[in-house]
Order: C-alpha cells, then sequence, then structure tokens
C-alpha cells in the first residue's frame, strides 16, 4: 500500500476521535506520531495499513523494542495500533483485525512523584522572595508575580498545566470562588479556588495594569490571564516548565523532580492524605474514569493504616 494511502486512513481515524470521541489536540498529535512511525516500518516491508497481517505488527513491536523504547512506550503504540484497525474494521475498510490477538509488553504502574507539602512551602516562599528582591526591574516583578500566581493556581486547583496557561482573565475575577476549566475532549468542569490563589491572582492583575513596560500593556488588553506573544496568545507549557524548574533549584530542589504535573499530583496526594473522597479528586483532576484517579490510592493506604495504628485500642504502643 502506499505512504499516501495510510496517510488518509490516519486523518480518517483522527477526523473520527475529535468527532466521536471528543479527543483533545495533544491526544491527536500524539497518535499522529506514533502512527507515522508505524506507518513509515510498514512502508519499508511493502505494507500499509490496509494490508498488514498480525506478523507484521509483531515486528514492529520487536524493532521498538530494538529501538530501546521502554514497555510503557511500546504499550501506548499498540493501543494507537489496537484502535486504528478496530476503526479500519468498523468501517469495513478491513475485514479482520490483525491487533485484537496481540499482547503487549508487561508493565507495572509506577506511582507518581509527589513533593512534600514543605517542599511545596519551600517552592512558594522561593517565589515570592523573587517578587520583592532587590534592584528589580518592573519588567523583572511582573515575571516573578506571574510565576508566583502560577503555582498558587496549580497547587489550590490540580489543573493540568494545558489548562492552567489557557486560563481566561475572566478567571481572576474578585468575586469568584470558582473557575471553569475546559479540559479533555473540550468538557467543562468547576474548580473551586482558596483564598492565597484569588490574591496572588488579583495581585499579578493589579502589577499587569500598573506596569509601564509596552509588554505589560498589550498583556493586560489580552483574553488571556497569563499572555505571551506567542502563537498561542498565552504562555505556553514548555516555558513555565523551565521556569518551575529553575525555581526548584533556588529553593533547594532537585529541579529533575519539579514540573507542573507532580505539582498536580502534590494537589491530589495532598487532598487524599488529608481524608478528601476519591470520588471528589477524581472531579477535581477532570480524570472520566476512576480508574485514572486509583494510582493515588497508595496515600489512601498509607492514611488508614496511620489511622489504625493510632486509634486502634488493641494497636501496639
Amino acid at each position: 500500500m502506499s505512504k499516501t494511502s495510510d496517510a488518509r486512513l490516519t486523518n480518517l481515524f483522527l477526523d473520527m476521535l475529535a468527532a466521536e470521541q471528543g479527543a483533545g489536540d495533544n491526544t491527536l498529535d500524539a497518535y499522529r506520531r506514533d502512527l507515522e512511525d508505524f506507518s513509515n516500518f510498514l512502508t519499508r516491508a511493502g505494507l500499509g495499513f490496509a494490508d498488514a497481517e498480525t506478523e507484521a505488527l509483531r515486528d514492529y513491536l520487536g524493532d521498538l523494542d530494538a529501538r530501546g523504547f521502554k514497555s510503557s512506550s511500546v504499550a501506548r503504540r499498540l493501543s494507537a495500533m489496537r484502535h486504528l484497525f478496530r476503526f479500519l474494521l468498523n468501517e469495513r475498510i478491513r475485514t479482520d483485525d490483525p491487533a485484537a490477538i496481540l499482547s503487549g509488553p508487561k508493565r507495572g504502574r509506577s506511582l507518581p512523584k509527589v513533593l512534600s507539602i514543605a517542599d511545596v512551602d519551600r517552592l512558594l516562599a522561593r517565589a515570592k522572595t523573587l517578587i520583592d528582591a532587590p534592584k528589580t526591574s518592573s519588567a523583572q516583578r511582573l515575571r516573578a508575580m506571574r510565576l508566583y500566581c502560577l503555582l498558587e493556581v496549580l497547587y489550590a486547583t490540580g489543573l493540568r498545566v494545558s489548562e492552567l496557561v489557557a486560563l481566561p482573565l475572566s478567571a481572576a475575577r474578585r468575586d469568584a470562588r470558582m473557575i471553569v476549566v475546559r479540559g479533555k475532549g473540550n468538557k467543562e468542569r468547576l474548580v473551586p479556588l482558596n483564598e492565597p490563589s484569588k490574591q496572588a491572582m488579583a495581585d499579578y492583575l493589579a502589577a499587569m495594569e500598573a506596569a509601564k513596560v509596552e509588554k505589560a500593556k498589550n498583556a493586560a488588553a489580552s483574553k488571556w490571564l497569563f499572555p505571551s506573544f506567542g502563537e498561542s496568545g498565552h504562555l505556553t507549557r514548555q516555558h513555565f516548565a523551565r521556569d518551575l524548574k529553575e525555581l526548584a533549584a533556588a529553593a533547594g530542589l532537585a529541579p529533575r523532580l519539579v514540573s507542573p504535573h507532580v505539582l498536580r499530583h502534590a494537589f491530589a496526594s495532598h487532598l487524599l492524605h488529608n481524608g478528601a473522597d476519591l470520588r471528589i479528586v477524581q472531579t477535581l483532576l477532570g480524570h472520566t474514569d476512576i480508574s485514572t484517579t486509583q494510582i493515588y490510592t497508595h496515600v489512601v493506604e498509607e492514611r488508614l493504616k496511620s489511622l489504625v495504628r493510632d486509634l486502634h485500642p488493641l494497636a501496639e504502643t
């Protein structure tokens, strides 16, 4: 089959994911990259999506292993293949599903990296000192306030980093106790704000309005809470991640252990450790399936063990 045919089938498949399952841009991009790599492998064997057999799929999985792919990455590629061939079968483009009998690599689900409450406090404290650092220009102070605001809002809400950087300016209304977040699959959910995050947003907005630099003037008129001059119009995930790692280093934490996603994990784990219901955390995180949230059950289990140890009348003293 020709490369063009694979590209056409990939586009049809991605259109279905977007229209019927509400898949977001990041999900679609990941599927496209995985399927393009798979197509390149098949093309070298003179095959395509429409005529590849199970043995060719097994060869591809073996090739991924030979290239040093982690088991989690191989499993993700296999998942993309399964979804694709199920689609081709349902659309009667194929009469069989060559991926149906494939088994993926065995892998344990790793526990998320979690910062302690003390670690998060250190990050916030360090971000706060940057705002009031001596000999700081207006532009530098505004960037420091933006970073502090991002941290406060992220730890208060557990938003995905893509949701955080794309918050609209309206999210910072002074009377807002909840913000509307548009998450994966274009689904909306309500997330509550605490007082520190509301205050951080208010201070940051006031600084944007008061700053005299040209960038701040443009930012004040933007529809985004965290505007930039980039193509998206708002701060990028990569920019925030870089700033966060620099802050971690300055706070005495290992940068490799700190990321926006790790702070999202911290939000969920700290809530559960303090007694929050798993279903509530699922809703706050925007997880469609409770099984995704259950990766945090190790926190609940440790808390239950502590309760039994500390409160049971027959526990050892």
